[in-house]
């Protein structure tokens, strides 16, 4: 099988694996169906990890989206040159991010802004440090998660950016992770509908700007969907290492998986009871207990419960007899970008075989800066 290590014995349980050829793959897919290596910003959200970032670099990905500050040092140490925070600069970040922009002057640098406040705020710290801050502004087309909402206050929000001499609006980002429908012609239907209350902004942006504005939209689920529009860029993310949810509710994507978890069974508690060392500290627990991981080698089975160190699993009697103290079975997690940030390394497969150990760097929430 695929997964299996052939010396597991080298490996600790519970551990992250990443395998390299099934990464290099997803990201070779990416790109095909982008059409090309420019139209990516893939969101480093997913994997936290610098050898990653080098391998799309080196396939001709050049920009980037990340979550914090930690991410953004961590690509501009790896070697990225155009990095999006997507996330609003608030409290001490302000200062953070000018700091990260100083640190690496050769980085275009930029954040979302969704209200004046903020905007005001990046503007005035941004005249203190003599500098012009590139920004994005974030929409809300549904998710109510973050950006302004498509009304009438959107474009003026625009017209408050364009007065502040010390931004620099490059352009529009637009979220739409709420949409997953499993059918792909609903998540499409969902989709266009969304986008196209953004309109109006791209139309009054290109007409008070003399360079087009720069539009990057969806994430995994409508990567398939947003790929199709022209002069759109796409910020895919848990593509690259895939997971359980996605490759069960997006059977359109044609993407591998490409991490799972090494567990082993620690007790055999009682009759049709084994217990493994996989607890919450080490895999995404935001939904229900029986839908955090699926064991890839192991048939009718119920995970009946977890702690914090320990996985509770039922078995029929038959496979409980043949289980063995020390078994290695492979976890796909549910979720696999919060499962990441659970490890502080991640031991690199390659046919079968344990290459290498990459650091979960921007798992931290602060590097140096």
């Amino acid at each position: 099988m695929w997964f299996q290590l052939n010396n597991p014995e080298q490996v600790i349980s519970p551990s992250l694996l990443f395998y390299k050829t099934r990464i290099e793959n997803n990201i070779d897919r990416m790109i095909n169906m982008a059409g090309s290596a420019d139209r990516l910003i893939p969101h480093v959200k997913t994997h936290k990890c610098s050898e990653i970032v080098r391998i799309q670099l080196d396939k001709g990905i050049s920009k980037f989206k990340c979550a914090t500050i930690a991410e953004a040092e961590m690509l501009a140490r790896a070697g990225a040159k155009w990095i999006l925070i997507a996330y609003q600069m608030v409290g001490p970040n302000l200062q953070r991010i000018i700091k990260l922009k100083k640190t690496f002057a050769d980085v275009t640098i930029s954040s979302l802004i969704d209200n004046e406040k903020s905007a005001e705020q990046l503007q005035s710290i941004s005249v203190e440090n003599d500098l012009v801050s590139s920004a994005f502004i974030d929409v809300n087309v549904g998710m109510d998660r973050t950006g302004r909402i498509t009304d009438f206050s959107l474009l003026s929000l625009f017209r408050d950016l364009e007065s502040l001499p010390n931004i620099s609006v490059e352009g529009v980002h637009i979220y739409d992770g709420h949409i997953r429908n499993q059918e792909f012609a609903d998540r499409k239907l969902a989709s266009d509908e969304a986008f196209e209350k953004v309109l109006p902004l791209l139309d009054l942006i290109t007409k008070n700007q003399e360079h087009k504005p720069m539009v990057i939209a969806g994430g995994s689920p409508t990567f398939t969907v947003h790929k199709s529009r022209t002069d759109i860029f796409l910020s895919p993310g848990t593509n690259v290492l895939w997971d359980w949810g996605y490759g069960a509710n997006l059977q359109d994507q044609p993407f591998l998986h490409a991490a799972l978890i090494l567990t082993r069974v620690v007790s055999k508690p009682s009759s049709g009871i084994i217990t493994i060392d996989l607890g919450h500290k080490a895999v995404a627990a935001e939904n229900p207990v029986d839908k955090r991981f699926q064991l890839l080698n192991l048939t009718n089975y119920s995970v009946v419960g977890q702690s914090e160190e320990h996985g509770v699993i039922r078995v029929g009697e038959q496979a409980w007899e043949n289980i063995q103290i020390g078994d290695v079975l492979y976890a796909l997690p549910y979720h696999i970008c919060p499962s990441v940030a659970l490890h502080d390394f991640a031991s690199v497969v390659d046919s079968g075989d344990v290459t290498a150990e990459w650091k979960i760097s921007a798992r931290s929430r602060r590097l140096t800066i």
